[in-house]
């Protein structure tokens, strides 16, 4: 499993938690304990947390978009 999450690493994931609650980001880095999301804040803040396996339920690939659009 942890081959196929390093694969991930660079690209947007959504994370759902085993608590309810969910996260979006960018996976920086996997092991075997834990991964490394680069998560948005505000404005032009960004954080980098880590979260334990255990206290994940799914990690997800963001879709692939048709077009560009920018908000």
């Amino acid at each position: 499993m942890l081959d196929k999450i390093k694969l991930l690493i660079g690209q947007p994931i959504g994370v759902a938690f085993k608590n309810g609650l969910s996260i979006s980001g960018v996976l920086c880095g996997a092991d075997e304990n834990e991964i490394c999301l680069m998560e948005y804040m505000y404005q032009a803040k960004f954080v980098q947390r880590y979260y334990n396996y255990e206290s994940i339920q799914g990690i997800y690939i963001f879709p692939i978009s048709d077009t560009d659009l920018l908000n």
